[in-house]
This record gives structure tokens, sequence and C-alpha cells, in this order.
């Protein structure tokens, strides 16, 4: 049994938008709150708080008279958001994350609810202290019981509910089909096969209209109702075009994975390469992180097989004929010919051919294969 989480789209009623709007509050102060507390406690007295002196915190802070509107909504969402808190603080001492940052109330909000909190019956979801079930749109049946409930809402306005459910994969037959994959910009990506698939450019698709809605954003007077409704318009953009980005990346990933047996693609290291100020807009807009993690999770319930090599292989300057590498290859020359076996290649096929035999022979020995030490690589891939 795995678990995984359903999301679905749901309209509360405005009673439940109150009490949402009040829970949300609560867990965003209450995480606040808790954070100055265990980093003043680090600064000023060298004491490190755990997570059961901010529970403790929490129970003080529902005593004291000021504070005494968290006892308003449910005390679970309250305890989950610091127990998230405990989770953030473990990834940034182990360094895997930053140090945890305060929450706004302007970007997405969010509350999570355990069993204890919420009732699933007959199809029908009811959160705690709410009288009425939540108005869902459901777009697929759950597999199982929910076992935990996340409700949120989006800079857009919009409310979302998942549901955290236990379900067995479906195992897909084996079949004998492998590919490369190599990630671009001018193309998506293209497959060790020939195939390329475009790059939709979402943002540059909707450039024209966010920049005016941005625009009118700017000349409105801060703090006034017209400047919120100017922000919910820009949020709105934003929502559009993330979701596209979503769907088409959720399309090919399951694509690829129903119709390979093995997939080869990249390390790459995105956040590095978001430095480059003139392709980071671009590459953040591909979404090359997001479409690697869909074909990990999505291979893995498949019973397929995903297989990164190492960032470092110059896919791009081998010949895929005889190995010649070349010393550098700059992004301008889409196609080059090999100077020893007078192979003519095309620049992402001959990657993605690469990118295949390299993924297959780390399958095959259990290592990294990398072309050359990381200090002598150029710049260019």
């Amino acid at each position: 049994m795995t678990k995984r989480a359903y999301k679905f789209r749901f309209y509360p009623t405005p009673e439940q938008e109150q009490l949402l709007a009040r829970t949300f509050g609560c867990v965003r102060f209450v995480y606040n709150a808790v954070l100055r507390y265990r980093t003043d406690a680090f600064y000023e007295h060298r004491e490190k708080i755990g997570y059961t002196a901010a529970n403790a915190r929490l129970s003080a802070m529902k005593k004291a008279e000021d504070t005494a509107f968290l006892n308003e909504v449910s005390s679970v969402p309250l305890q989950q958001c610091l127990r998230h808190q405990q989770t953030a603080f473990k990834h940034f001492f182990e360094g895997r994350a930053r140090y945890p940052r305060f929450k706004s109330k302007r970007h997405r909000q969010s509350a999570e609810f355990t069993r204890s909190a919420f009732k699933y019956r007959d199809g029908r979801l009811f959160l705690a202290k709410c009288k009425e079930p939540l108005a869902i749109r459901w777009s697929r049946p759950l597999p199982s019981e929910p076992t935990t409930v996340t409700v949120s809402r989006d800079s857009a306005g919009r409310y979302f509910v998942a549901c955290l459910c236990e379900f067995t994969p479906e195992t897909l037959p084996v079949i004998p089909k492998m590919v490369g994959i190599d990630l671009g910009l001018k193309d998506l990506f293209v497959t060790s096969d020939g195939h390329r698939i475009g790059n939709p450019r979402h943002t540059a698709k909707y450039a024209t209209r966010l920049a005016k809605a941005q625009r009118r954003l700017s000349k409105k007077e801060l703090g006034s109702k017209n400047r919120a409704k100017a922000r919910q318009k820009v949020a709105r953009l934003h929502a559009k075009i993330a979701d596209c980005r979503l769907d088409r990346l959720h399309k090919l990933s399951r694509q690829i994975v129903n119709e390979n047996q093995v997939i080869c693609v990249e390390s790459l290291k995105v956040k590095n390469m978001l430095r480059n100020r003139s392709l980071a807009r671009s590459i953040s807009d591909a979404g090359w992180g997001e479409f690697v993690r869909q074909l990990e999770y999505k291979a893995a319930w498949a019973g397929r097989q995903v297989s990164a090599i190492d960032p470092w292989y110059p896919s791009s300057k081998r010949c895929s004929d005889c190995g010649y590498t070349e010393d550098a290859l700059p992004l301008n020359i889409r196609a080059w010919t090999c100077p020893a076996c007078a192979a003519e290649h095309d620049r992402d096929v001959n990657a993605a051919i690469n990118i295949k035999a390299a993924g297959l022979a780390v399958l095959a020995l259990g290592e990294n294969v990398s072309g050359m030490e990381p200090a002598s690589v150029s710049d260019s891939r």
C-alpha cells in the first residue's frame, strides 16, 4: 500500500469561508509566534526549543486572555503546524533547507486536519466545527477513507482540499522500450528516438496580459480595496500559467512512463542554473525539476525505472558514434560534425542518445558515468 494525495476544488459557504479564514489566521499566527519564540530563545539564551516545549507554548497561548481567540478554531491544525515547523527545523539542521521563514497572509494559506478533526461519510467531508459538508467537486472517487485532509486557499482565492489516502498502485506490463531524454528550452525535451516536444512557453503567452495587470496594480493606493482586487487579478493570471504548465507536464510524464520501461534523464542542478539571469525565467517556465520529479514517482508506481546520470556528463559534446568529445560547444551551435568519424549530429538528439547510453550503463554498473572531472567541464553542455 502506498499513500497518495487526491486534490479537489471546493466552494465553501459564507459560514465555512469565515471559519476557514479564522483557521488560516490562527495557524499562521501560531506558526509565526512560536518561530519567533524559538529564534529569540536561541539568540538571547542559547536555548534550543523542541517540539514538546513549542507545544507547551501553544497551550499557554490558548490560556492567555489576549490570544484566547485560538480556542475558536480546531486545535488539530494548530498542533499540525508546529509539527511541520519541527520538520522544517530538522531539514535546516541537516543542511537540506534554509532557516524556516515567517508565513505571510498574502500567499497560500493551509490547514491540516487529522482523523480526529474531520469525518468522511458517504462521499461527504465534514470538518471540525463545521455543520455542513464541503461542496467538493469530486473529479474521481477516493480509493479509501482519507487519513489526513489539508484545506488550502491560493493567492487567487480558490479553495482546495487534498485527501491523503492509501492506494495500491497498478504495475504496468514490462515492455522492451527504453528512452533517453534531453531537456531544453527551444524544445521542452528531445528523446533519443528523435521526437521533439515543443516548449509552449506559458509565461510568454500571458506576458502582455500579466504586464498590464501589474501596471494597474502598481497605480492603486496602498491598503485600498481596489488594490486588493487588482492584486487578485494578477494572482489569477499567475495561477492560470501554473495550471497550464502543470497540466502539460502531467500529461507528458504519464505518456513517457506508459510507453517506456527505462527512462534515462540528466541530474540537473536547476537551482544553480537559475543564477543565469538571461535564462532564469525560461528555465523556471519550462519546469524541468517538476517534470523529472513526476517521472520518478509515476515510474515507481508503474514498476518502471528512471536512471539519472551524472550532471557533469558531456552529453552534447560527445559523439554518439565514436565517443569523441569536443572541447567546447556553444549553445548557439545546434548541429555539428564529429572531426574524428565525420558523423553529423543534431545537438539535442545526439545528447539524448548519449544520455540513454549513460543511463543504461548506470543501471548495469550501479554507478554514475562521467566523461570528465567537474573542474574541467566547460559551461556549455
